[in-house]
């Protein structure tokens, strides 16, 4: 690798799922900006084989395999991290699974699975990490998303719920993070994986390398990210996508108020006005000044 100063040197970022298709882009990626990678997936081949291409092109590496759902395993490639490089400053929650049916034909089985490994693997590797960067005042954590979870996709139920769960799961961590210099971030990629083989044309997919989406990642890890903002990327095209607050409208409480609602269901959802807000509970006072103010 060049000898120049990179925007990531001396970091150390974790890229779980990161032996094939878009964990392998990441921690590439991550590397070439100067991070020193651990290179995380189920199968310790391949996070081997990332990890010498990794080696090969100057940078530092280690190939660690471990389940994201397993609490030990995780605890203990963090430690491994630890023991070997002193500090964990990015982690990219990217390990996942497909199960994809119509919610008729689904199995809670494997709607349960799928969440396990999105929702409670991304939860675990948090947790696992969050003492170390509250401790050395200074984190970068990615969930991934998708546009599943964010708009919905036929025959996604499970994977829609899951993804859209980490954007909360996003929420709440950056709002707890925040003083201690961590910031939470979602990635949503649309990328030519086996996750996505049967699914678009091979034109789609030829437009849809991995190694599109991961240049996302340096303005979510690094020292200027922001915090709460949802990236969507895919085919080198770059968005952002917001969970926003109507200005809405006072309806009352009483018996009448189910019929006004659905008079003025136009106003209520009307979106010039909308909000970002800054956490939950301002819901709750907007309502409540309200209330107040057609007192």
């Amino acid at each position: 690798m060049e000898d120049e100063i990179r925007p990531l040197r001396d970091r150390v970022a974790m890229v779980t799922g990161a032996g094939g298709g878009l964990g392998r882009a990441h921690a590439l990626y991550l590397a070439r900006q100067g991070a020193r990678v651990v290179v995380n997936d189920l199968a310790l081949s391949a996070a081997e084989q990332v990890a010498s291409e990794i080696v090969a092109n100057g940078g530092e590496a280690l190939a660690i395999a471990a389940s994201v759902t397993d609490e030990a395993t995780v605890e203990a490639m963090v430690r491994h991290t630890i023991d070997a490089w002193g500090r964990i400053d990015i982690l990219v929650n990217n390990a996942g699974i497909l199960r994809d049916k119509s919610f008729a034909k689904m199995s809670i089985d494997d709607f349960r699975l799928v969440v396990d490994v999105h929702l409670m693997g991304a939860a675990i590797c948090c947790k696992a990490v969050w003492e170390v960067m509250r401790a050395q005042q200074y984190g970068r954590i990615v969930m991934t998303t998708s546009s599943s979870g964010l708009w919905g996709n036929f025959g996604q139920a499970n994977y829609g719920a899951a993804k859209m769960a980490l954007v909360g799961l996003m929420q709440t961590l950056a709002i707890e993070g925040e003083k201690y210099g961590i910031r939470v971030n979602s990635l949503a990629p649309t990328a030519a994986t086996q996750m996505t083989q049967g699914v678009l044309s091979e034109q789609s997919l030829a437009a849809l390398d991995p190694i599109c989406v991961s240049p996302g990642l340096l303005a979510l890890v690094g020292n200027a990210a922001p915090t709460r903002a949802i990236l969507c990327a895919g085919a080198g095209h770059f968005a952002s996508a917001e969970i926003t607050l109507s200005r809405g409208a006072f309806i009352g409480r009483d018996a009448d108020a189910g019929d006004r609602l659905t008079d003025q269901w136009s106003s209520v959802t009307a979106r010039e006005e909308a909000i970002v807000p800054a956490y939950g509970f301002m819901q709750a006072e907007r309502e409540v000044a309200s209330a107040r103010a057609d007192r």
